[in-house]
């Protein structure tokens, strides 16, 4: 999730209990943390952009696809992408993924061993 999140030095607190709460609570734009589609047993980070119902451009790049493939994101599902697209696996690649995979959201980021600086709107 570079540049939005460093590789290193930086520890994030995550929001599990909201979603289960609200779980229709999830926003365009969010960071949010799931398991892996293409890798069980390992959790990404990526950010949503399309909400069931959306129309999507698969890859606006056309790196992965022509840039005019358009999908509609079925219901259960959001499209997710990284913010380093050069170097990212998501949506592009795997297509739609399912909401059941989402295990919360990013709520703030601590930088830093001693910093208390906390990003309350990733």
């Amino acid at each position: 999730m570079l540049p939005t999140l460093a590789d290193h030095g930086e520890y994030v607190i995550e929001d599990r209990f909201s979603l289960w709460l609200f779980p229709g609570s999830l926003r365009r734009g969010e960071l949010i943390v799931l398991q892996s589609p293409i890798e069980p047993g390992r959790s990404i980070c990526k950010r949503i952009i399309g909400m069931p119902g959306d129309v999507i451009c698969v890859d606006p790049t056309g790196k992965y696809a022509p840039s005019s493939e358009h999908v509609i994101i079925p219901k259960g599902h959001v499209w997710i992408s990284g913010d380093n697209a050069a170097y990212s696996r998501d949506s592009r690649l795997y297509g739609p993924v399912s909401m059941s995979l989402i295990q919360g959201r990013l709520w703030a980021r601590v930088s830093g061993p001693l910093a208390l600086s906390c990003f309350f709107t990733l």
